[in-house]
């Protein structure tokens, strides 16, 4: 279902998903974290309660079609569209953390950034062999924290159903490493 789709169907106070409405409850933040960065901060659109459900609404109906098993969130801020994307789905939801954060056995995957490497990791027992999975993340850039996650999600032998995001930078070209898959970002930005 796409988001045409779901406002046709969805009460009136929850339609329609307006994505430029959502666009403009995101703020941006020059010079964030460091000299030439154009941040963009998720917070202000978090604490309004109607852009927030409708966002979750929206990055739902895409997967609604399809019988989700769970939804993986990226620390930190896939954390927070994680477990409300699941609820909306009637899936269970997975935290994929940094290092030394979950108890028991973990995959685990490192992978480069632009400035060093980063460490991503997973309970073994968290996936089932053919469990479908929606991996969300708030963010899509060069895809480097995704492409780690699709990685672990692939040695448990999961079935990835759909890369989900909030906001994808197109002129990152982020979306080019995941041909294989289905990518679905609500609000695009292209600088």
């Amino acid at each position: 279902m796409r988001i045409e789709e779901w406002n046709a169907v969805m009460p009136e106070e929850k339609k329609p998903v307006n994505v430029e409405d959502l666009k403009k409850l995101v703020r941006t933040v020059p010079d964030f974290p460091k000299p030439g960065i154009l941040f963009y901060d998720i917070t202000t659109l978090l604490k309004d309660k109607t852009g927030f459900a409708q966002l979750i609404d929206a990055l739902a109906a895409h997967y609604l079609a399809d019988k989700i098993d769970l939804v993986l969130g990226i620390e930190a801020r896939g954390f927070i569209f994680g477990p409300a994307l699941a609820y909306r789905l009637n899936a269970g939801f997975v935290p994929v953390r940094k290092p030394r954060k979950l108890p028991a056995p973990v995959a685990r995957v490192t992978y480069d950034l632009e400035y060093g490497s980063d460490t991503l990791e997973i309970h073994m027992d968290a996936i089932a062999p053919g469990q479908s999975v929606v991996l969300v993340d708030d963010l899509l850039a060069t895809g480097g924290t995704m492409e780690a996650t699709v990685k672990l999600v692939k040695q448990l032998g999961g079935r990835i159903a759909g890369l989900a995001f909030a906001i994808e930078l197109d002129f990152l070209k982020g979306r080019d490493r995941f041909t294989d898959y289905d990518v679905f970002s609500l609000l695009h930005y292209d600088e």
